[in-house]
């Protein structure tokens, strides 16, 4: 049946969780690019035998034909821009450093644009505040309070907080350190925020 390759693009989109990027469908979408230049190359012979010929029969399944090419279009857009919008919200999530098993479900076109939206990002970021820049990835709520109190779910090393203590992170160890600091390794699963 027509489109149903690129229909099963976008399903596949809708049933993964949301925040969560499925794996790089590159089969799929060589299917679907063949079955649209199948359909293209049926219709352009059509086309010529209708001028030719004088067929108007051919008329509404080439306009059939068409209409199929059109829908698959959509739907490879929508995938493909669904899967952006997913790669955007990860930096935003996860910081300028995707963790191996997210860069292993993006294909090396959608690595390169995270990769040039990161520095983007980051370019435009510096322009902020100064001669140090601004991190506008931090504080994605606003705060309740400066300070919070964060639990390490792993061994981390030493953290250096703006006074210049250093703090040991150690794995079940707590400490009450400024949220802007620990917001990026809450992301990363680092640190928990231990709500009392």
């Amino acid at each position: 049946m027509f489109c149903e390759r690129a229909m099963e693009l976008v399903r596949e989109l809708h049933r993964a969780a949301e925040g969560r990027l499925p794996a790089f469908n590159e089969d799929g979408l060589r299917q679907v690019l063949e079955e649209m230049k199948a359909l293209y190359e049926q219709n352009q012979s059509d086309v010529n035998e209708a001028k030719s010929g004088g067929r108007s029969d051919l008329i509404p399944t080439i306009k059939f034909r068409h209409c199929s090419l059109l829908r698959n279009q959509r739907c490879t857009v929508a995938y493909l821009y669904d899967r952006l919008l997913r790669i955007r919200a990860l930096r935003w999530e996860c910081g300028s450093v995707l963790p191996s098993a997210l860069r292993f479900h993006m294909s090396a076109e959608e690595m390169e644009w995270f990769n040039r939206y990161k520095k983007s990002l980051a370019t435009y970021m510096r322009s902020l505040g100064g001669h140090e820049g601004l991190d506008i990835t931090q504080d994605m709520k606003p705060p309740k309070n400066l300070y919070i109190e964060v639990r390490c779910l792993k061994d981390y090393g030493e953290f250096e907080v703006d006074d210049g203590t250093s703090v040991l992170l150690k794995k079940n160890s707590q400490h009450f350190l400024p949220r802007w600091k620990c917001e990026q390794l809450i992301r990363q699963g680092i640190l928990e925020h231990v709500l009392s």
